[in-house]
């Protein structure tokens, strides 16, 4: 494949979010993967290892010291000895604990950064994600995967290795030390372990699926959240009478989880409390068993014997629980990493190549050279198609034509939200897919009709296009945007908050406090989206005022949904289902009386009239 032409673009259909139409990764190949994520900090897992194994030694030295006790030191009445053990039996405690502090301590801060690292590895690849991904995902389900489903995996990632070394490491002991006093009754109490296993695997494999479902039911939830308690959801839900409605429709989702929570707890809880009840039952059992020895002459266990034996058994079974509850712990925990490894996994189209072009400082020339592009990627519908342009660097482009006739997405390809199928777009002669994203971020800035701010204060915003710009670099950007007045009358001035997606501020504020951020930015081409279409005329012709304070000296490609914004554009072009159908100056197209003519006159009778 030639290193410019372009794969698919991300469709549902193409890469499916649901795990449940997907085909899931082997679990084998999951758990190596999951592997993966500890390896940067397997010096620190040696550690935790190593206290583990030190507490295990430390956890079955208690019951030989209690042997002791009983069989030689109160019998005997040495007391030198007795305290002496008694004294082992405490220190045994204390350091048992102080190891577990320790290991908790690395293990719960090797976990978190594990987490740390997944929802920056999920983030940074959201972020390079085309934009056609987030125009067919909903908010509240990405969100979801990076609030629910990591932090799902909390307990896992930060105490479940370290459980399992360390019950492990218990067991092994434990079933040592027990053959080490009585084969015969370590046999009797291991009789019954595969049984356990194989009912918590599948009590595990139970959990799994419905821990798939109530994930997705949380992102859906989430996504409800995220739409309907939004400033615009809150403004659609009110003026429409929604408001009972959308609450219904919230309680029958969290109903639906509700029922989905009780099920994952209740998943198997009869099974592994039967395991419970036969584990508590075994030292009766064994007691049993060796007064069934005793009578039929077989020789006799002390007494001392016995109770650290099962005192053992106890120190066996309690960490056999819980590697039993592990177990099950993980194959819960599958369902949440296959759905972080499946965002993972998503193919990003956009990406830099392996040797980027860096420039300092743009010129500003921007052509467009037999440029194709189709949402659907080769092969499918084309959106634009033979386009053929070139704005001098300084120069202004002006883009009309009905809605749909592919406007809009002729601007997102200068930027790169999207690639072209066919063709190339330049930056100075440069194709923009050969460009690091740094320099063609720099280079290129979008002032559309969708102006986004942050709900932060008036400065932070303004400061997102250049973090160190200083106050007069504000003040001096608001000027040319004429919004500096306004933002000095304001109590707080430049420390007010605009407000959940700038709702603070209206309209003509919101789209002078985007172009003083482009101001900011200081870039060589500008991308003017449409910029003024959904603004009254007073207010359209004070934004003008500061887009034509922005574009000067500027390559300015200018979107119009008003043509009386781009009369004096050194070139405009006429789009129709994608393709340029008249180009020319103002006074040459009216001349021609084709379809800017036609657009023209649309536009003075709908135009409102004095008075």
């Amino acid at each position: 494949m030639h290193p410019h032409e372009q794969p698919p673009a991300w469709t549902p259909a193409a890469q499916p979010l649901d795990p449940a139409r997907s085909a899931p990764a082997e679990p084998p190949r999951e758990l190596r993967r999951i592997l993966r994520l500890f390896r940067p900090y397997r010096g620190r897992l040696a550690v935790v290892g190593l206290l583990v194994g030190a507490s295990s030694l430390v956890g079955v030295a208690s019951p030989f010291l209690l042997r002791e006790i009983l069989d030689t030191a109160i019998p005997q009445g040495r007391t030198g000895l007795l305290s002496l053990l008694a004294l082992g039996m405490i220190a045994t405690a204390v350091v048992g604990s102080v190891f577990g502090v320790l290991q908790t301590l690395i293990s719960t801060t090797v976990g978190q950064r594990v987490m740390h690292d997944l929802r920056t590895g999920v983030y940074a690849q959201l972020q390079r994600m085309p934009l056609a991904f987030f125009t067919r995902t909903r908010t509240g389900e990405v969100q979801s995967r990076i609030a629910n489903d990591i932090g799902g995996m909390q307990a896992t990632v930060t105490s479940t290795a370290t459980s399992l070394v360390s019950n492990l490491t218990a067991v092994v002991a434990a079933v040592v030390a027990m053959l080490a006093l009585d084969w015969r009754l370590t046999l009797v109490s291991l009789l019954l372990l595969p049984v356990f296993v194989w009912i918590s695997r599948r009590v595990g494999r139970e959990r799994k699926k419905i821990t798939t479902q109530r994930q997705k039911q949380m992102a859906a939830m989430a996504a409800t959240v995220t739409e309907s308690l939004s400033v615009s959801g809150i403004l659609l839900g009110r003026t429409m009478g929604r408001a009972d409605s959308l609450t219904r429709s919230f309680a029958e989702e969290s109903e639906q989880l509700v029922a989905l929570e009780v099920r994952s707890s209740m998943a198997g809880r009869w099974r592994m409390a039967t395991i419970g009840i036969v584990m508590a039952a075994m030292p009766a059992l064994i007691y049993w068993a060796a007064g069934l020895s005793l009578q039929s002459g077989a020789p006799a266990l002390s007494l001392g014997t016995l109770v650290a034996f099962v005192s053992l058994q106890q120190g066996l079974f309690r960490p056999a629980v819980s590697l039993l509850s592990t177990g099950v712990q993980m194959q819960t925990s599958l369902a949440l990493f296959a759905r972080i490894f499946e965002y993972l996994d998503l193919p990003v189209d956009i990406t830099e190549p392996a040797e980027p072009v860096r420039i300092a400082q743009a010129g500003g020339e921007v052509r467009f050279e037999g440029v194709e592009f189709a949402y659907e990627g080769p092969g499918g519908d084309p959106t634009l198609s033979g386009i053929d342009l070139t704005v001098p660097a300084g120069g202004s482009l002006a883009v009309v034509g009905p809605t749909g006739s592919g406007k809009s997405t002729l601007s997102y390809l200068v930027p790169r939200l999207y690639d072209v199928t066919a063709g190339r777009v330049t930056l100075d002669g440069i194709d923009v897919r050969d460009l690091d994203f740094d320099s063609l971020a720099r280079a290129v800035g979008v002032v559309s009709q969708e102006t986004y701010l942050f709900h932060a204060s008036v400065a932070e915003n303004l400061r997102f296009a250049k973090p160190d710009a200083t106050d007069e670099e504000l003040a001096e950007a608001a000027r040319a945007a004429q919004i500096h007045d306004h933002i000095a009358s304001l109590p707080d001035g430049y420390d007010t908050l605009v407000g959940e997606r700038g709702y603070r501020f209206s309209g003509g504020e919101k789209q002078r406090l985007a172009i003083a951020r482009t101001i900011l930015r200081n870039p060589p081409v500008l991308i003017l989206d449409e910029a003024t279409s959904a603004l009254d005329t007073r207010t359209e012709h004070a934004v003008q005022q500061a887009i034509d304070a922005l574009s000067r000296g500027r390559t300015t490609i200018t979107i119009a949904h008003r043509l009386s914004t781009v009369r004096d554009a050194d070139e405009i072009v006429v789009l129709d289902a994608g393709r340029i159908v008249e180009r020319g100056t103002h006074e040459q197209l009216l001349a021609a009386d084709g379809r800017y003519a036609d657009l023209v006159r649309r536009d003075a009778e709908l135009a409102p009239t004095p008075g």
